[in-house]
């Protein structure tokens, strides 16, 4: 009786013979930013009049919303607080009996947390999330100098949606690290492994691939073997994409570097592969056009790779000044031919909630 108390069965001109028949109630979805949506079937008995507006009751008896149709959102609900919720059909007679409660929800807050610095780490699921995706980046490889100049390969992409979390526990993070004169370091979260990119000797430096359990995952590019001393040395791969693989590496001369493919990024020729970015899939990665030493285009808002710094590029930083040395693009991309010293960039980790309703590569993956 409250509920259509509040809903106005008390003003002027209400009609208990004349109102609508109850909705049908249909299912309650957690949305971000502490809100519901409440899905329902219109009755088939109008009563005396059309049906204006629709009420939907939170379970806790405050939160109200009114809408046209079905679903109805539900704002400002309390983060950690599960609800449930009825609906009420309105017409100028008054409202409807109130239909049966929905499904059970926990109202979330969405948020994200990115790792960008090679390392182990423990994510704790806070209070009242229960469902989260996540996107792994593996690291690039490092050049290698044997006879010809050798780009490393670029790291893996993989992600995974709609993974099961309980709040308070701890959860492991492992991000990749570029080191210089390596391989690229797998990164890992929730079962899902983006492996790093190779740093081959003598021929071409395979790209990372993924591993574990993901929803799509996708491999870096290849670091190009270059003709020779003194020749046209080899490109770094760019990483791998959200529905491609990441641009095989170059020289111009004797192979055309690639360009990344869904969201990855680019391949280098001579100079470092590009990245990906971590919000979800964007526009893919160029191909460098520069001739020795061009950097690979990032992928997916991600900055490009480039013949930067000697020294091994800072993890969780974009690029640098070009001087000498032919560094990854962050996160994932492959160094150029790199003499020692060099080095592939860092891969990261992001991890977004609700899972329920965030998905890469592209549903509400973006800020926050």
């Amino acid at each position: 009786m409250s509920f259509r108390y509040n809903a106005g069965i008390n003003r002027p001109g209400y009609n208990a013979l004349k109102v609508a028949n109850a909705p049908t109630i249909g299912t309650a979805t957690a949305g971000s930013s502490n809100c519901a949506s409440v899905a329902f079937t219109a009755p088939s008995c109008t009563g005396g009049s059309v049906i204006t507006t629709y009420t939907v009751f939170a379970s806790c008896g405050v939160k109200t919303a009114t809408g046209a149709s079905s679903p109805v959102t539900v704002s400002c609900l309390t983060t950690g607080s599960s609800y449930t919720f009825q609906v009420a059909a309105n017409n100028i007679y008054g409202p409807s009996p109130v239909s049966a409660s929905s499904n059970s929800i926990t109202a979330v807050n969405a948020s994200s947390q990115s790792y960008t610095t090679s390392g182990t780490y423990s994510w704790v699921a806070p209070t009242g999330v229960t469902s989260v995706s996540v996107v792994v980046v593996g690291a690039g490889g490092d050049g290698y100098v044997c006879g010809p100049y050798i780009g490393g390969g670029g790291g893996a992409l993989a992600y995974r949606n709609a993974i099961s979390v309980t709040p308070g526990n701890s959860y492991t993070i492992v991000v990749g690290a570029g080191a210089p004169n390596a391989s690229g370091g797998s990164s890992s979260a929730f079962s899902a492994v983006a492996g790093g990119g190779a740093r081959s000797t003598c021929s071409n430096a395979n790209g990372g691939t993924p591993s574990g359990t993901y929803t799509a995952g996708f491999a870096g590019g290849y670091g190009y073997s270059g003709s020779g001393c003194c020749g046209h040395p080899g490109g770094g791969g760019g990483a791998g994409g959200y529905a491609g693989v990441g641009g095989h590496g170059g020289d111009i001369n004797a192979t055309t570097p690639i360009a990344g493919s869904g969201g990855g990024g680019g391949g280098g020729a001579g100079g470092g592969g590009g990245g990906t970015g971590l919000n979800g899939q964007g526009t893919n990665g160029a191909a460098a056009t520069s001739k020795n030493n061009g950097g690979g285009g990032g992928g997916s808002g991600a900055q490009s790779g480039h013949y930067g710094g000697r020294t091994n590029r800072t993890c969780g930083t974009f690029n640098g000044t070009p001087t000498t040395g032919y560094n990854g693009g962050f996160p994932g991309g492959g160094a150029g031919y790199g003499a020692a010293g060099s080095g592939g960039a860092c891969g990261a980790v992001r991890i977004i909630w609700p899972g329920s309703t965030r998905a890469f590569p592209s549903t509400c993956a973006g800020s926050p």
